[in-house]
């Protein structure tokens, strides 16, 4: 999207407004990263190898543009730099996410690595120095070669070395860490066991996709449970896990048939991973079509495992708020005679996007479309009882331009959407995460896509970071609790 576009979008979207609202006084505004995104430092003071480490070293053709994270923002040593700004934003949070491998080399916990635990009490006790609070995820896509190399997701053992290690995390930050993200985005987790999409970059197809989710929900109900059997009652946290996902919206609003086939790949994409915690069992319409595919395909069994009493009575309940990463936004139907469309076989639906909506030319996923989140929202509002929502992920990429104004144009108009759901659709939502504070190794992308708030100069030793314009804006957001004066639409639906 062109400059003259984004000031169109924005000076639209400002001569819309029909009156400002405010975040509640208690709103929380951060920024987020991930260990491998940015800590650099892969094999020093002890880290062991993980699934990224050993993909980009064995497989670099895979990558865009054949980078890797040995180094990224090198946040392992600037640390405090990083905190920094942060402060300077007036954020009341910085979420991080932990190196299962700098924790312990192999993932298994009868060998610790005290370097690895110390360099996380020291970017914990800077954060709380500064008054930012830690969000932690214990995990976020890095797997350990070792644990990887026994079937990682796949081998339902992987439960077990995962509440061994978060009883690790617990013990050694639970008196200062009081929010807490289990397991970052399951489904696109599961991609990486699926459809040679992400690490560990294997190929096992709905097989693997459906077993990887499952043994991931099983992990954070038993992380739960240890947490509130062993250390709530002293450390006083909350836990969650992040739920990504598009939200789906009918093709045709008026068509009965576009409705259902919405609900069913909402169900099939956030119901997959929300439900057996908040219901205690995979979506009932999940469980039919897989479970018909699976015997139209001859399979003795579902792809879709099956919870035992024992396992739904673990997971469901595991959630003291909903916890969720939103981007972006599809049309969907049942029939479709657009060969563009994507077509989804399991759920038989075809997505596509409204012409309309602004697109991210290095990020083609990424389509703007503030008005899905907000019927994200009221959905999870609806469908769960309201629980207290927090928005753990959202943010534009771009080319890694200083005055990034279409990032500005699409965090407004997120912002606003969050706005609406909370004060004309009485959402109960608690915050609101910017992805990212730093430009950073952007997975499959490598440094292809600049997600940051401030831009990080790969190019120099130094790892030079400088702020864009759009940390100024989400600064001014912060501090004021408010969209600038007529900058936003109440009503608008980009």
């Amino acid at each position: 999207m062109t400059k003259i576009t984004s000031l169109l979008v924005i000076f639209i979207i400002s001569h819309a407004n029909a009156m400002d609202y405010k975040f509640p006084n208690d709103f929380m505004f951060g920024t987020a990263t991930a260990a491998y995104q940015i800590e650099g430092g892969w094999n020093e003071d002890g880290k062991g190898e993980n699934i990224w480490d050993h993909l980009v070293h064995t497989r670099p053709e895979l990558i865009k543009d054949g980078t890797n994270g040995d180094i990224a923002c090198d946040s392992y040593h600037k640390y405090k730099e990083d905190v920094a700004l942060a402060k300077n934003l007036n954020v009341k949070f910085y979420r991080f996410s932990i190196s299962w491998a700098r924790i312990a080399p192999s993932g298994v916990m009868n060998k610790l690595n005290q370097k690895g635990i110390a360099y996380y009490n020291r970017l914990i006790d800077e954060l709380i120095k500064n008054n930012i609070i830690p969000i932690v995820t214990m995990y976020h896509w890095d797997l350990p070669q070792y644990l990887q190399d026994l079937g990682g997701w796949v081998n339902p053992i992987m439960s077990d070395y995962f509440k061994e290690y978060a009883r690790v995390l617990f013990t050694n930050y639970g008196d200062r860490v009081k929010w807490w993200i289990t397991i970052n985005e399951p489904l696109e987790i599961s991609t990486g066991y699926a459809f040679n999409a992400l690490a560990p970059y294997l190929h096992l197809n709905n097989t693997g996709y459906y077993l990887a989710g499952h043994t991931q929900l099983i992990a954070h109900g038993k992380a739960y449970r240890l947490y509130e059997e062993k250390f709530k009652s002293t450390q006083q946290g909350k836990i969650s896990i992040s739920i990504s996902g598009l939200f789906f919206l009918p093709k045709n609003p008026e068509s009965v048939d576009d409705i259902n086939t919405a609900e069913r790949a909402n169900q099939f994409d956030r119901g997959w991973f929300s439900h057996p915690v908040y219901k205690g069992d995979y979506p009932s319409i999940m469980r039919q079509w897989i479970d018909e595919k699976s015997k139209e395909e001859g399979s003795p069994w579902s792809t879709l495992p099956k919870f035992t009493e024992d396992e739904i009575k673990l997971i469901k309940g595991t959630s003291d708020f909903y916890a969720f990463n939103h981007y972006s936004s599809r049309l969907v139907t049942q029939e479709s005679g657009d060969p563009d469309s994507y077509y989804n076989s399991i759920a038989n639906y075809y997505a596509s996007v409204d012409e309309s909506w602004p697109k991210s030319s290095p990020a083609p996923w990424l389509i703007t479309a503030p008005v899905g989140l907000r019927k994200l929202m009221v959905w999870i509002k609806n469908e769960y009882d309201n629980p207290p929502m927090f928005i753990t992920e959202n943010g534009f990429g771009d080319n890694g331009q200083l005055d990034d104004l279409d990032r500005i144009s699409y965090i407004k108009g997120y912002l606003n959407a969050t706005l609406q759901a909370i004060h004309e659709d009485n959402c109960n939502v608690l915050g609101f995460t910017i992805w990212s504070l730093l430009d950073n190794f952007e997975w499959m992308d490598g440094y292809a896509i600049h997600f940051g708030l401030v831009k990080v100069d790969f190019n120099d030793p130094e790892r030079t970071r400088t702020p864009k314009a759009s940390y100024t804006f989400f600064k001014n957001v912060v501090t004021t609790g408010q969209l600038t004066t007529n900058s936003c639409s109440k009503t608008s639906e980009l």
